[in-house]
């Protein structure tokens, strides 16, 4: 086996481990080089160990939610809540939701309005964006403000997310930085958030669409027509109202 020995130290060492510095050995030698090299490799290993670690985390959506992200609550202080981040809650009907996005290209789901089924679909597809380069995702609501809380929620997510996961998919600008209506990743995966209107849908390329509240969009029904043939993934979420979400859930039973 090749050894390094350090300079003016008697104690060869074995060229494979680490605790030497090419800066330790002439400039140019065989031992600096050596050194080198073991440094970078030693390096490289700790980048793919960090890498699968960080993969594991977000192998599936709902792992990633409910234990390496946090949520915001606006009325933290009236629930007598230490902070307004706190951890995606566990509830036994996220799981088939979440498989039923993940199976069905297009899926309606009526809720109540404490259920955090807006939080988990906007959890869904800020997942997938973060770990699926080149997709676009739309967000839509009544008005603008509302389609922002939306991006605002995926914001949340993101930053509330683990440093190492942060690193491994990062945004093209941090979240503060960008446009209240995008969040825009480094892997040109971004999510826009649109008023209701089916001529919105038409200015993108959307691989997904998630309309919220839809029930109480007054053209849901023309922006589900508009995206149907350009979307693979469409997610229509609302509380009761009457009219179109409520005729098509009805018929789906």
């Amino acid at each position: 086996m090749k050894t390094l020995e350090k300079p003016n130290k008697g104690h060869p060492m074995p060229a494979t481990l680490s605790g030497f510095r090419p800066a330790d050995f002439p400039l140019g030698s065989i031992e600096s080089r050596a050194a080198a090299r073991t440094l970078v490799e030693a390096t490289r290993g700790k980048e793919a160990s960090s890498s699968l670690m960080v993969r594991e985390k977000v192998k599936d959506p709902l792992i990633w939610l409910q234990n390496h992200t946090q949520t915001k609550d606006p009325h933290w202080r009236e629930a007598g809540a230490k902070s307004p981040y706190r951890s995606f809650p566990e509830k036994p009907y996220f799981r088939p939701i979440i498989e039923a996005y993940q199976r069905e290209p297009v899926t309606f789901v009526a809720k109540s309005r404490d259920l955090m089924l807006s939080w988990l679909s906007v959890g869904y597809l800020t997942h997938a964006c973060m770990i699926t380069p080149g997709i676009e995702v739309l967000f839509q609501s009544q008005t603008e403000d509302k389609a922002a809380e939306l991006v605002d929620y995926g914001k949340c997510l993101y930053d509330r997310s683990d440093a190492d996961i942060q690193k491994e998919y990062p945004l093209v600008a941090p979240t503060s930085e960008q446009s209240w209506l995008e969040l825009e990743f480094a892997n040109d995966s971004r999510i826009i958030g649109i008023p209701h209107g089916a001529s919105k849908i038409r200015s993108y390329h959307p691989w997904a669409l998630f309309i919220d509240e839809a029930a109480f969009v007054p053209d849901a029904g023309e922006s589900y027509d508009e995206a149907i043939s350009a979307c693979q993934k469409i997610i229509v979420v609302s509380s009761a109202n009457t009219g179109w979400f409520e005729s098509v859930c009805v018929r789906a039973e």
